[in-house]
C-alpha cells in the first residue's frame, strides 16, 4: 500500500476505523505542531519583487477550531479524556493550550483505533506541550503502554540568542514511544555516532590480527567459582575460579582465530573480539548521535520543520520491518514517507495542504527523472484519495462556497501545474500563483497564473495581461473550464505575442489559456525547461542530468 491523503488527518482517521475496524497500521509517526505560536506546511519561494509566497495550511485547523464541539465529541469516545480536558478548561490553563490538546486527543484516539495489536506509536513534540500529550497518550494508549520518553538533541551549538536570554538554551525535542499491547514489535538499535565511542574503539580496538582485521582483547575468566570449567589448555592454567566457556567452545574458538595466547605460559587466554562484529552501541532514550539538517545538506528542502531522514530511519527500523505498513497523518514535505519507501515498507500519508502533497510526490520521483519509465512506474503505485480525479469532481470542488474555490484554485495551481500559491486570496492583484524558471544559471523569469472557477470573458483576459506586464512576467497562464473560453478570448490572448529567450531554441506563448479539461489530458504551461523547480532538490541525482527537470512539472498526472 502506498497512499497518500489530502485533507484533514480526523476526516481520514475516521474514514479508516469504519474501514478497518480491528487495526491494520503497524508503526505510527507523527510530528504535529507543537503549539508554539509558528506558523506550519510552510513551503516558499521569493515570490516577484520582494514578497515571500508561504502556504498556511494548518491556521484554521489549529487556531480557529471551535475546540468545545469537538470537546463534546470526546465526551461521547471517552470520558476520562473528556473530564481530563474538562479539568483544563476550568482551571488557569490557557485556552490555547486546552484548544490544541482537545485538537490532538481526539485524532490521537484513533490512531490508537487504527494501530495492529503489534503496532507502536511515536509522538515527537517539544518541552511546550510533552508533559500533557504524555497524559493523553496514558489515557488513550494505558500508562502500561509507555515505553520511553526519548530525547533528540536536535542542536549540539548555541547561538547568540542564549546570551541574552534568561534561560538555558533549548536544543532538545521529546519522542513519546508507546505501544498498542505487550506484543508490539520493537528491533534494538545500534549506533557507531554516540558521544565518546569512537574514542573508546581507537582506545581498545588496537589490535590487528594476521588477516587485517581490528579486535580488543576480553577476560575468559569466570567470575563464580566453577569447578567444572577447570581445565588446562594446550598449557596454559585456568583462572581462579574456572574458564567462562567449556573446553569443546575453547577448541572451536581456537579453531576459528578468536583466542589470544600470550607468549608466557604463566599469562592467561582471552577472547578477541573483532570490530567487525560489533554492531555499535545500544541506543539509548538520549539521542546525540543525529544531527539537524545542514543547510548544506542534500536532503534539505524549504521547510522549516523538517526532520532528518536519520531520525525517521531509526524510528522505523526499531518499530516495524520490512513490508509493514508506517503511517504518518502530519506528513509535510514527507519525510518519514521517503524513508519508509527506502526502508521498502508500505505507508500512508496524510496532510491537509496541496502543496505537501505534490512536494512529496515530486520528493518520491525526483532521483528518478531521467528515467522517464522509472518515474511513470513509481506515479502508478501511488494512491492519491481527496484530490480531483477527473472534471466532475474539480467542478465540484470549485462550488464548494468560498472555501472550496479557494481549494480549487490550489488544487490546479500546485497539484496539477507545479506552481505556489499566492497566500493572500483576496484583493490578490489579479493573480492567483505562479512557478518559475532558470532563464540563466543566475536569473529566473515568473509565470503568472491566474484561476477562474466560473464564469469569464475577454475582460478578466485583459485585465490579466495587465497584471503580467506589471509584475514583468515572462509568461501568464489563465486556467479555467472548457465552457467559459471564448473566441474574443483567445484571439485577445495570442496577440500578446511570444516569450524568446536566447537561451532556448523554442518561442512559448506569452498569455496562455488552459482548459481544466486539458489539465486532466496532461496539458501544462509551456515555458522554457530548467534544471531547478520552484523546490530544491531533495535528494541526490542517481541518474545523468540530460533529461531535463521540467518533465514532472509537464507530464504529472498523479495516478489518474
Amino acid at each position: 500500500m502506498k497512499r497518500l491523503y489530502f485533507g484533514d488527518c480526523l476526516d481520514v482517521l475516521k474514514e479508516l476505523c469504519a474501514e478497518y475496524p480491528q487495526g491494520f497500521i503497524d508503526l505510527i509517526y507523527i510530528d504535529p505542531p507543537f503549539n508554539s505560536k509558528r506558523d506550519y506546511n510552510v513551503l516558499f519561494e521569493p515570490m516577484v519583487g520582494d514578497a515571500t509566497a508561504q502556504k498556511q495550511a494548518f491556521a484554521d485547523t489549529w487556531s480557529n477550531v471551535s475546540y468545545l464541539d469537538t470537546l463534546n465529541e470526546i465526551q461521547e469516545l471517552d470520558l476520562d479524556i473528556y473530564q481530563f480536558l474538562q479539568g483544563l478548561d476550568n482551571i488557569r490553563t490557557a485556552k490555547s493550550t486546552v484548544a490544541y490538546l482537545t485538537t490532538m486527543a481526539i485524532r490521537i484516539y484513533y490512531m490508537h483505533k487504527v494501530l495492529k495489536k503489534t503496532g507502536t506509536f511515536f509522538l515527537h513534540c517539544d518541552q511546550t506541550m510533552s508533559h500533557y500529550l504524555k497524559l493523553v497518550c496514558d489515557l488513550v494508549f494505558s500508562k502500561d503502554s509507555f515505553r520511553n520518553e526519548i530525547i533528540w538533541q536536535r542542536r549540539t551549538g548555541s547561538s547568540s540568542y542564549v546570551h541574552e536570554s534568561r534561560k538555558f538554551g533549548v536544543c532538545t525535542d521529546t519522542i513519546l514511544f508507546y505501544v498498542k499491547s505487550n506484543a508490539a514489535k520493537f528491533n534494538p538499535q545500534y549506533t557507531f555516532d554516540a558521544k565518546g565511542y569512537k574514542e573508546y574503539i581507537d582506545k581498545f580496538f588496537r589490535f590487528t590480527d594476521a588477516d587485517g582485521r581490528r579486535y580488543r582483547i576480553a577476560d575468559l575468566a569466570n567470575p563464580a567459582p566453577r569447578p567444572n570449567l577447570m581445565y588446562e589448555y594446550k598449557g596454559y592454567k585456568p583462572p581462579k575460579n574456572g574458564w567462562a566457556i567449556s573446553k569443546e567452545k575453547m577448541e572451536q574458538w581456537d579453531k576459528e582465530g578468536r583466542l589470544y595466547f600470550p607468549k608466557d605460559k604463566s599469562g592467561r587466554i582471552q577472547r578477541k573480539r573483532f570490530l567487525d562484529e560489533v554492531k555499535g552501541k545500544p541506543v539509548q532514550s538520549l539521542w546525540d548521535d543525529i544531527q539537524a539538517i545542514s543547510s548544506q545538506a542534500d536532503e534539505r528542502l524549504p521547510y522549516p520543520t523538517q526532520k532528518p531522514e536519520a531520525l525517521l530511519e531509526r524510528i522505523i527500523n526499531a518499530g516495524s520491518n520490512k513490508g509493514d505498513l508506517v503511517v504518518d497523518f502530519f506528513c509535510g514535505c514527507g519525510t518519514t514517507i521517503a524513508v519508509a519507501e527506502r526502508l521498502k515498507r508500505n505507508w500512508i500519508g496524510v496532510d491537509i495542504s496541496h502543496l505537501a502533497i505534490r512536494l512529496i510526490l515530486d520528493r518520491l520521483t525526483k532521483p528518478y527523472r531521467a528515467n522517464r519509465e522509472r518515474v511513470k512506474t513509481i506515479l502508478k503505485s501511488i494512491e492519491i484519495r481527496g484530490l480531483p480525479k477527473d472534471v466532475a469532481s474539480a467542478r465540484e470542488l470549485a462550488t464548494r462556497g468560498t472555501d472550496g474555490r479557494f481549494g480549487f484554485q490550489d488544487w490546479a495551481i500546485e497539484v496539477m501545474l507545479g506552481g505556489v500559491s499566492n497566500i493572500k486570496k483576496t484583493a490578490d492583484a489579479g493573480f492567483d500563483g505562479y512557478l518559475t524558471f532558470n532563464k540563466t544559471e543566475k536569473q529566473k523569469e515568473h509565470v503568472i497564473i491566474e484561476v477562474k472557477s466560473g464564469h469569464c470573458n475577454v475582460k478578466n483576459i485583459r485585465e490579466f495581461i495587465q497584471v503580467v506586464e506589471t509584475r514583468k512576467a515572462a509568461i501568464g497562464a489563465f486556467v479555467c473550464f472548457k465552457e467559459n473560453v471564448t473566441k474574443p478570448m483567445l484571439l485577445e490572448a495570442k496577440k500578446q505575442g511570444y516569450y524568446d529567450s536566447e537561451n532556448w531554441r523554442n518561442i512559448f506563448d506569452k498569455i496562455q489559456i488552459i482548459t481544466v479539461e486539458e489539465l486532466f489530458n496532461g496539458q501544462r504551461i509551456e515555458h522554457p525547461e530548467s534544471t531547478k523547480t520552484t523546490f530544491k532538490t531533495a535528494t541526490k541525482k542517481t541518474h545523468s542530468e540530460d533529461t531535463k527537470a521540467s518533465y514532472m512539472q509537464s507530464k504529472f498526472k498523479l495516478g489518474y
